[in-house]
């Protein structure tokens, strides 16, 4: 599955604050939104129809970001991601780098850095 063409954010994080704050800017910008709690709520929407790409928690409970994605991938989901995390690490990196479409930022994110991520993902 690809996010071409389609404008809808998946935005999974456990804590509230940030889920409502990405929510707000990517709506702010015109896009929709998805938000999940938990990688195990977004694991049981699966399929993700409609969605353009994710941005993704790193330290969840029970789930990581990058364990959510490894799924996904595993599931035939192709949809760029972006995870984010407050310990970036060259390993994490590297380890996303083996994802397709899996970029790493330091949280908390720029705004300008997931505006141009979203913007390249739905075009």
């Amino acid at each position: 599955m690809t996010g071409a063409g389609h404008r809808t954010v998946m935005i999974i994080d456990d804590d509230v604050s940030v889920r409502d704050s990405l929510r707000f800017l990517f709506e702010i910008a015109g896009y929709e939104t998805e938000v999940f709690a938990s990688a195990r709520d977004c694991l049981e929407a699966y399929p993700w129809c409609g969605a353009a790409c994710m941005v993704v928690d790193q330290h969840m409970p029970d789930v990581t970001g990058l364990e959510l994605v490894t799924e996904m991938r595993r599931r035939g989901s192709r949809l760029p991601a972006i995870l984010v995390t407050g310990s970036p690490s060259l390993d994490l990196e590297r380890r996303a780098a083996e994802l397709d479409g899996m970029r790493v930022l330091p949280k908390p994110p720029m705004e300008d850095e997931l505006l141009l991520f979203v913007a390249s993902s739905v075009n």
